[in-house]
């Protein structure tokens, strides 16, 4: 692996390989993750799910279950003490239904008791009656308002607009295409889980995996009934999230069994459960046509997408505005129009999951530039390279690209970057060679491009911030430094940049991350790649205020200019004034600070213009495959990527995010969907819903530009989510360029390769 980073580094702070303070423990197995949590007296929950994508519910009967020895308590929609509803942008999903069910693994009913086995026993003698009703299932009728409304205004929870420039234009070259994206799962490997503990006051603590503290205990507040300071929460270890954990899942359920039983209750789904117990990326289906000059010059992009939210909003609102705002991809052109729809529907409900919208629309602009550039007999790399955008262009919303935006650099880099060795004759290098089922006879190789562009932090007015308090003191000694917020660590490394920004603004070796909680304002989400930059943000002015303190009390001692430079207090001419230590003596600076980005407004309802987003990020894939044509079979054989990441903060970790979001654009292109069949999932489990290997994932160069954002701390740009919007496309035009196929669907299948 290559990287062209090449700023200057300090030790262990901002721009440094700053080794994670989790990273040991976790090599080694010791890291207690949400589902290691554990109580003396603790009882076990289990959550009865419906076995229907729709129905009416008319009766249910716990008397049986209540009878199990063991079994401490069997709660249903009746023992909701506040309101029975909550969701993350409308309150419209119940805790536990009451009388209808609107999608398969629906909570119905709850048990606690003193042992697992036992719960999920007690769970089975619970009887529910229902009535079935018939799905809806299509997206794209249920826009048009097909099927029953599922919903009190319909079954649209959100239409988003955009016109930009004159629509009566025509064009030498049209190209169309309609394009479908499965729906995939975050796929994380430590499933949901947590364990509440009531108080003796009628609160509860809750200790949990997820992305966003205080949006999860607004919502609990709310259903328990209880005022804020009586719900608190803090993160227990968090075994991957990529959107799956900004709802609800678990959390109300064990507070609701621990408040009623008086007991600690921990819940841990199994691996089915929680396939049915989070949402997934929402499924699309888009129309697309393309008119450019004849020589690939666009003119126009008219588009529809429609997005298939599930049974309850979540975040489909804000999906949608990201489809629909960077629906056209990162070129210029003077004509648009797009139309975004999510809608409800049986189907398992959608909502996060890293690239949040973008991934779905660049699958459809992405092929349609491959379908141009073959009309206008130009290289796929050349047709973007003459529409890419550059600093200075509007996006379609009419908002102006502020800040520099290399997409055309990108592209030429990984197009400039060494192609993989011609195949050697090895089995284990040939799509399903390690079986022995092919000797390379019906192999062929493709190259594919792909662009990408993502938006960075909330979006469209969302009052967006984080909070962070910082503490400078002697400890042992020495100069130590502690650092507070709610920002959640959810393995992307939060907890070690952190650790970096303090020792480069305070000049202080040793920094300690307190625990995530509540006790301590709102962090925001870990999503929409924003945590770096917002959470970041915090930190930097919290020090910044800490400093600005003790510089204040050092000049009324010293009097003058005075610096903090490598722990030292150093006079504005350079003189030595004091080590730190003899500075801080007994006293402690704190400071709490509140920190924003700048502001972005909504979009107009009619036309789409606004500016809608804080920062946008890019990144270029160039993928060489190989494709078995008799057997259908595809091997990744290169997924090289370039990145403009504003600053490294953290080189390695930049590298591992770009691996990682790679390597989940991968499994979209080639294998990962949740199959539903009449709102039914066909394969919770590892077992039939594949993800990829570490044999799956191929050698990558990966070639990180720096090219700083004048409006974010230290320049930077968010980095996770990029590389999974720009490597499915690559992958899959790199499949048809072997293949010859027009290949509209992901994931790619074999039968999509053979005609079988």
């Amino acid at each position: 692996m290559t990287t062209s980073v090449t700023t200057a580094r300090t030790t262990n702070g901002v721009g440094a390989s700053a080794r994670r303070p989790d990273g040991t423990v976790k090599v080694r197995g010791e890291f207690a993750y949400s589902s290691d949590l554990w109580h003396e007296d603790m009882l076990w929950g289990a959550t009865l799910r419906s076995p229907h994508p729709y129905a009416r519910i008319t009766g249910i009967d716990i008397a049986e279950a209540l009878a199990v020895p063991g079994v401490h308590a069997v709660l249903t929609h009746e023992d909701v003490p506040g309101v029975n509803r909550y969701g993350l942008e409308h309150a419209d999903q119940p805790v536990l239904a009451p009388d209808v069910v609107r999608y398969q693994g629906e909570p119905v009913a709850l048990v606690a008791a003193d042992h697992p086995e036992t719960a999920r026993r007690a769970m089975k003698r619970i009887v529910v009656s229902y009535e079935e009703l018939e799905p809806v299932t299509d997206s794209e009728a249920a826009v048009a308002g097909e099927g029953r409304s599922l919903h009190e205004g319909g079954n649209v929870v959100r239409h988003v607009k955009i016109r930009r420039g004159p629509q009566d234009v025509t064009a030498d070259v049209v190209v169309s295409g309609v394009y479908e994206v499965g729906m995939q799962d975050q796929a994380f490997l430590g499933p949901e889980s947590g364990l509440a503990v009531p108080d003796t006051e009628g609160g509860v603590d809750l200790y949990v995996a997820t992305q966003w503290l205080h949006v999860d205990q607004q919502q609990i507040v709310a259903a328990l009934g209880l005022p804020v300071e009586k719900v608190r929460l803090t993160l227990g270890g968090v075994g991957g999230a990529f959107g799956g954990r900004e709802d609800l899942s678990m959390q109300v359920h064990a507070c609701l069994l621990a408040l009623h039983t008086g007991k600690p209750v921990k819940m841990v789904y199994n691996r089915e459960e929680s396939f049915y117990g989070h949402v997934h990326r929402h499924p699309a289906k888009m129309y697309y046509e393309h008119g450019a000059t004849r020589d690939g010059h666009l003119v126009y992009v008219k588009t529809r997408l429609y997005l298939d939210g599930g049974a309850y909003a979540s975040s489909t609102g804000a999906v949608v505005a990201n489809a629909g705002t960077l629906g056209v991809g990162p070129y210029t052109v003077d004509s648009v129009s797009v139309d975004c729809w999510g809608v409800y529907t049986n189907n398992p409900p959608c909502g996060a999951m890293r690239g949040f919208g973008a991934v779905q629309a660049a699958f459809g602009y992405e092929s349609q530039m491959d379908k141009l550039a073959a009309a206008c007999g130009l290289d796929p790399v050349e047709i973007r390279v003459r529409n890419a955008m550059s600093e200075g262009d509007l996006m379609p919303t009419g908002q102006v690209v502020d800040a520099e935006a290399p997409v055309a650099e990108l592209l030429e880099r990984v197009r400039a970057m060494p192609m993989p060795p011609d195949r050697p004759f090895d089995l284990r290098h040939m799509p399903g060679g390690v079986s022995n089922t092919t000797h390379g006879e019906g192999v062929v190789r493709g190259v594919g491009y792909a662009v990408g562009i993502k938006n960075v932090c909330f979006s469209e007015g969302f009052d967006d911030y984080s909070t962070a308090r910082v503490r400078l003191q002697l400890v042992g000694g020495e100069p130590a430094a502690t650092v507070h917020t709610a920002a959640c660590e959810v393995g992307q490394g939060l907890v070690t940049i952190m650790q970096q920004i303090v020792r480069t603004e305070l000049g202080v070796d040793q920094v300690t991350v307190l625990p995530m909680d509540t006790s301590i304002g709102n962090g925001g989400s870990t999503s929409a790649s924003r945590q770096t930059y917002v959470t970041g943000g915090a930190v930097q002015a919290a020090c910044a205020a800490v400093r600005a303190r003790l510089l204040e009390h050092a000049s009324t001692r010293f009097g003058g200019d005075v610096r903090v430079v490598g722990g030292k207090l150093v006079a504005g001419d350079g003189r030595v004034l004091a080590d730190l230590v003899d500075v801080l003596g007994d006293e402690s600076y704190d400071e709490t600070v509140e920190w924003r980005h700048r502001p972005t407004t909504p979009i107009d309802p009619e036309t789409g213009q606004g500016t809608a987003h804080v920062q946008y990020a890019f990144a270029a894939h160039r993928a060489v495959v190989d494709v078995d044509t008799e057997l259908g079979l595809v091997k990744v054989v290169a997924l090289d990527c370039a990145q403009d990441v504003g600053k490294a903060l953290n080189p390695q970790a930049v590298l591992g995010q770009i691996q990682g979001g790679s390597a989940q654009g991968l499994g979209l292109a080639v294998m990962e969907e949740i199959q539903t069949s009449g709102g039914k999932i066909r394969n919770p489990s590892f077992t039939d819903y594949l993800i990829p290997t570490v044999l799956d994932v191929p050698p990558m160069t990966i070639d990180v530009l720096e090219r700083p954002d004048p409006h974010a701390p230290y320049g930077l740009r968010g980095v996770g989510e990029p590389p999974t919007i720009s490597s499915t496309p690559a992958i899959v035009a790199a499949i048809r360029a072997a293949t010859g196929l027009p290949l509209p669907r992901v994931p790619v299948r074999p039968e999509h390769l053979t005609g079988t």
